[in-house]
């Protein structure tokens, strides 16, 4: 069993305390947001846009332009990206699906856990309608591990949450990654906001330059493994095995980076993205299948023209996220998951006091 620390953080216990009775638990203020968390979930957005660009706009399905080798752009996407990002939103999901549970029962909810199965099945049905436009979305995926996965897992001391992490990624890695790798990242995510490690994201530490510089090193061998067979390796264990370590170097590495003078340059540039992620990740869709007929990418025969168009809408939903987080407090698909979760009416705009 679990009870909240005063701070909010999750603490095992065989018979915790009961909290007291609330009817509709208030979310938690803007100001309580990991910064950290944030900033990697932007940069993730803009490493999934960059995978499931090709796939949304039927890019080069009428052409011959595989990637086969490291002399064009697609080989370098299969090498850096591929396999490279959604294990990292899977773990801030896993992490900021705890948080909220977290934070309802430090609210004091009467069943913080309904509050977790409504976030979890309002996200489901706007998956399932991503799909309608984009068949390999993760929304709804997403939806179906934390119901049946990460919401069972809560009843669970945090070790045997962290024992089943560290029994399922491997063998997901083993399998070749892909979908079967999210149950195992999800429990990783919330093993590491019950043992307070996310806590202390937004403190300074030597501990992610460290594991930054391990998983580099880790990473190398696994990369030159992969390369024996680029054009074959985007589903396989060596570019699984590969897209977990990179995707560690990544996520390590921003922590460190966000301890330097560069906190203020990844906070402006990334943060907005993250905190409106999922407006982001479902409205990026529309953009890509509309600029994509009109770019008439399925007969494209370079990869310029997607590139651009993948930083154009980047650079597009970022400027957005910036402006409109200055009059409120979440995206537009946020705001309204936020209500559904809590159900209460979270306040829109941000506080001018």
């Amino acid at each position: 069993m679990t009870a909240p620390l005063p701070d909010g953080r999750l603490l095992d216990r065989d018979d915790p305390p009961r909290p007291a009775p609330r009817t509709t638990p208030r979310p938690v203020p803007a100001a309580g947001r990991v910064v950290a968390l944030d900033v990697l979930r932007g940069i993730a957005v803009c490493g999934i846009l960059l995978v499931n660009a090709g796939s949304v706009t039927g890019f080069a399905t009428e052409t011959d332009l595989a990637a086969g080798s490291l002399s064009d752009p697609g080989g370098w996407l299969q090498l850096l990206v591929q396999q490279r990002f959604f294990p990292v939103f899977a773990l801030l999901f896993g992490a900021g699906s705890t948080l909220v549970l977290a934070a309802a029962r430090r609210r004091g909810a009467t069943h913080p856990r309904v509050v977790l199965l409504r976030r979890l099945l309002l996200l489901l049905p706007l998956g399932v309608a991503h799909q309608l436009l984009h068949p390999g979305e993760a929304l709804a995926p997403y939806a179906v591990v934390g119901l049946v996965v990460l919401l069972p897992s809560t009843w669970l001391p945090r070790w045997a949450v962290a024992a089943g992490a560290a029994g399922a990624v491997p063998t997901a890695l083993a399998a070749g990654g892909g979908i079967v790798l999210v149950p195992g990242m999800v429990l990783l995510g919330s093993a590491l906001v019950r043992y307070g490690v996310v806590d202390r994201l937004d403190r300074p530490s030597r501990l992610p330059v460290l594991l930054c510089a391990v998983l580099a090193a880790a990473a190398v061998p696994a990369l030159v493994l992969q390369l024996q067979d680029l054009p074959a390796s985007g589903s396989s264990t060596s570019s699984a095995v590969a897209g977990l370590l990179l995707a560690g170097v990544w996520t390590t590495g921003v922590v460190a980076l966000l301890a330097t003078g560069l906190r203020g340059v990844l906070v402006t540039a990334f943060a907005p993205l993250g905190r409106t992620a999922l407006t982001a990740y479902v409205g990026a869709t529309p953009l890509l299948l509309l600029a994509g007929n009109e770019l008439e990418l399925r007969a494209s025969t370079s990869w310029t023209p997607l590139l651009v168009l993948v930083l154009v809408v980047l650079v597009v939903q970022a400027v957005a996220a910036t402006l409109w987080l200055r009059r409120f407090r979440q995206g537009p698909l946020e705001w309204l998951w936020r209500w559904g979760t809590w159900g209460a009416r979270p306040p829109v705009r941000v506080s001018t006091a």
